[in-house]
């Protein structure tokens, strides 16, 4: 059945599926192609009549798992084997999903006048892959408990985050690099401006994040840019304080490895890179990706300190205690990133629990409130990568979607998702996972470094 929402450009229909209504592959942003490749996104124009939203948006350009990696074995068997759950690539790539919840005898009326909160997903992927509709994201269970859920599209790899002098140049904030960032903050403004007709509160946005998703989120609530723009934040499996996955990449740094690219395509002008088929740019910036990884300087490409999005680090600002003053729930799986074979055999918290704890401190040494930490240490079911809780497995849980999942999943497994999905809407909230005191979550704090197991 469908449904029809007015917004701010137009009209558009998405499907009511009675506890929820679902609008898919909603543009946010005009698609970056031609002339807007390498450029910061641009408004949608208004349209007339009705735009369908019923299909998943299509895709950032990149490459999937096929299974035949040895990095990439596991993950394809677990979120990229049923190509349904796969829509076409494209440059034309910035759309955005929404699921919100809806009793079918509420009126157009109604809708507006209810202020749910609303979570602001950002997927991972190292910066370079992942997209928004993958088989594990949905937001069903967040509507079960009152939450809208929007999954974010944005430019990855080389459309998303080469830096180069050129580009810099035409920059009227003379930045480039950043391109990725910026689709996320034209998102997080579209949803401000557009969430309450589908019955959301505009000043109650939860950003969150897995892994780069998490780096991203980090990267937004450490930016002046969206000051104001986001009520509370939960960073999974990527947090910068001390150390961790994220480098200081300056813009300089950045603008002298896209030299790199553009001269490995032997391109003599901006004019030229952009005329060249996204095909080609793929394929020679999947070379210079590689290449870049082998400095050992972490995930590159990565955004930089470009002096607008970033103007300082995000250690940086973490160290300085800028970040925006807003609550914090943040935690890392038992085999995460940066975590030692001994600790994941043993389950203990490796060096991203650490990075938790830090942040946390700094949060209640300059605001008064700390963070709430949790590590995820629970056996899947299946296989021995699932019994070591590995990158990204918490997201079935925390998403309520064990049902997509292969696993062969028992009573423990969804007892835990129902602790997981309530915990984090009830964060969305309230800035509490635990406001009714039920769950034993304290926050981490200096005198009692409490943290949360999930197992």
């Amino acid at each position: 059945m469908e449904i029809q929402i007015r917004i701010k450009k137009g009209i558009l229909e998405g499907t009511d599926c009675g506890s929820c209504m679902v609008f898919r592959g909603v543009p946010y942003a005009k698609p970056p192609i031609g002339e807007l490749r390498w450029k910061p996104p641009m408004e949608t124009e208004p349209w007339e009549g009705v735009k369908k939203a019923e299909r998943f948006g299509n895709i950032a350009i990149q490459t999937l798992p096929t299974g035949k990696e040895p990095w990439g074995q596991g993950y394809y068997k677990e979120f990229y084997s049923d190509p349904s759950y796969i829509p076409p690539m494209s440059e034309d790539c910035l759309y955005l999903n929404i699921w919100a919840p809806k009793k079918e005898t509420d009126s157009q009326a109604d809708i507006r006048k209810r202020r749910a909160p609303v979570a602001f997903w950002i997927h991972g992927g190292g910066f370079s892959g992942g997209y928004s509709s993958e088989i594990e994201f949905d937001g069903e269970a967040c509507c079960e408990k009152g939450v809208i859920l929007v999954t974010v599209e944005y430019r990855v790899n080389v459309f998303g985050f080469l830096a180069h002098p050129w580009l810099s140049a035409e920059d009227p904030h003379s930045a480039s690099g950043n391109y990725g960032i910026l689709d996320q903050i034209a998102a997080l403004k579209w949803v401000r401006e557009n969430i309450a007709s589908f019955g959301g509160d505009p000043e109650n946005i939860t950003v969150f994040g897995q892994s780069a998703g998490s780096m991203s989120a980090q990267v937004l609530v450490s930016s002046d840019l969206t000051r104001g723009m986001v009520a509370k934040a939960i960073l999974q499996s990527g947090i910068t304080c001390q150390t961790g996955p994220m480098y200081p990449l300056s813009l300089k740094e950045a603008e002298e490895y896209g030299k790199l690219f553009a001269d490995s395509l032997q391109a003599g002008s901006l004019e030229e890179l952009r005329a060249l088929p996204a095909r080609k740019i793929k394929e020679t910036g999947e070379k210079w990706s590689g290449r870049l990884r082998a400095f050992g300087k972490g995930l590159l490409p990565q955004p930089n300190i470009d002096g607008y999005v970033l103007e300082k680090f995000v250690g940086d600002v973490w160290r300085e205690g800028k970040m925006h003053p807003i609550p914090y729930l943040c935690g890392a799986v038992n085999s995460d990133l940066l975590s030692e074979p001994e600790e994941v055999k043993a389950k203990k918290p490796g060096a991203l629990i650490a990075q938790c704890g830090a942040w946390s401190e700094k949060c209640g040494e300059i605001y008064g409130k700390p963070a709430y930490v949790y590590f995820f240490a629970h056996e899947l079911p299946g296989d021995e990568w699932g019994a070591e809780a590995f990158h990204s497995s918490e997201l079935w849980y925390m998403m309520g979607t064990l049902a997509r999942c292969w696993r062969p999943m028992g009573e423990d497994d969804r007892r835990l998702s129902r602790e997981m999905v309530e915990c984090w809407t009830d964060f969305m909230k309230t800035g509490n996972p635990d406001p009714q005191g039920d769950k034993n979550w304290r926050p981490y704090e200096k005198e009692e470094k409490f943290i949360k197991v999930f197992q």
